[in-house]
């Protein structure tokens, strides 16, 4: 499972690159592998904003690419709340109310108290009213909160609105069409065209479902490999969140439980120690000096940090379990296209044949 955060990049891993060069492939030859693109991805965007059907927000490809969100019903019943707010003195009061109070209905929408809720905003508007009713407030915000932390909340919470009200709705057709079923070898879940607390929302939803199944499912095969770009963001040194947890106990149990936590980020030395602590393989390219000299780089000799400010791209030192220090490794030219403009015609993950000519 990989999370496309930068642009519309990893829409194009099952097409083959078009520049892939002869002396790239013998490289690949060498190594065993038959370059090419992946046979088996699923591609998963945020729907557009305000469309009733929900059509996927992406510009570069038209087809085979399914959008997601989640249901009032979901929401409410699996308590995601908490991924949307870190307003931890109410939120928990709140979570319990929606879970008991809301009844699914067939749309993905919810009924509370003979009311149907179609939308995040009306949710949003009906938390806000029961917060706020003094015949109701003790009941969901709980008996030793003062009016002036029910307010905070209320405002935090109408703030997310529209980022999120697109990611969590009812009223659509069909909404079990609109899962991350993780069905294919690579899902490729997109991002990029969010706001930071609605990527933060999906990222934290994800891991933790998929975090779940595994957890159900007792066995370590199927391996699930999670690829998260920008990990500092996720998992920064400093604060708490809900998903700053789940990636913390994905760090530590995670191998158990056949969950490897793959991250990329310009600075380790931002992101929280423990998953540092427990990465048993670490990858180095390029590294700007003063983040060279970090505590986090006490894994690379001296040489080896000197090295890493000129590194060029494709160029990494790569420290392992199994040999007692670090190699200096290329990684080959990428076989599947990286971008539009790169992607060999073909049907690939495609409903279609378009064959992306003129894109960019």
């Amino acid at each position: 499972m990989i999370y496309n955060v930068k642009g519309e990049d990893l829409l194009f891993l099952d097409r083959d690159n078009r520049e892939l060069e002869d002396d790239d492939r013998e490289r690949y030859e060498r190594l065993g592998l038959s370059p090419g693109a992946f046979d088996s991805v699923d591609f998963c965007a945020s729907p557009r904003r305000d469309d009733p059907i929900a059509a996927p927000d992406v510009s570069t490809r038209q087809t085979g690419v399914t959008s997601y969100f989640w249901t009032l019903s979901e929401f409410c019943a699996e308590g995601l709340l908490p991924f949307v707010l870190q307003y931890t003195i109410i939120i928990h009061n709140v979570v319990a109310k929606l879970r008991d109070a809301a009844e699914g209905l067939p749309d993905g929408g919810i009924a509370i108290d003979g009311e149907t809720i179609t939308d995040f905003e009306s949710l949003s508007r009906m938390i806000a009213d029961r917060l706020q009713d003094d015949l109701t407030s003790a009941d969901w915000a709980g008996r030793a909160i003062g009016q002036g932390t029910v307010n905070a909340f209320v405002r935090r919470l109408f703030g997310a609105v529209p980022h999120l009200k697109h990611l969590i709705r009812g009223n659509v057709p069909n909404p079990e069409r609109h899962r991350i079923q993780r069905q294919a070898q690579v899902t490729v879940v997109d991002i990029h065209n969010l706001n930071d607390r609605a990527k933060r929302f999906v990222v934290g939803v994800t891991l933790r479902r998929a975090f779940d199944e595994k957890e159900r499912a007792g066995q370590q095969r199927p391996l699930l490999f999670v690829v998260l770009d920008e990990l500092n963001k996720y998992a920064p040194r400093e604060g708490s969140s809900p998903i700053k947890e789940i990636l913390v106990d994905m760090s530590e149990r995670g191998r158990s439980l056949g969950i490897i936590l793959i991250g990329a980020q310009q600075t380790a030395s931002e992101v929280e120690r423990r998953i540092v602590a427990n990465s048993s393989l670490r990858v180095v390219g390029r590294l700007d000096a003063a983040e060279a000299g970090r505590d986090e780089y006490g894994f690379l000799p001296a040489v080896h940090r000197q090295r890493s400010t000129i590194l060029k791209p494709g160029t990494m030192i790569l420290s392992q379990p199994e040999l007692p220090i670090p190699l200096v490794t290329q990684f080959p030219f990428p076989a599947w296209a990286t971008r539009a403009s790169e992607a060999a015609p073909g049907k690939g993950n495609d409903d279609g044949d378009d064959t992306f000519e003129g894109l960019s």
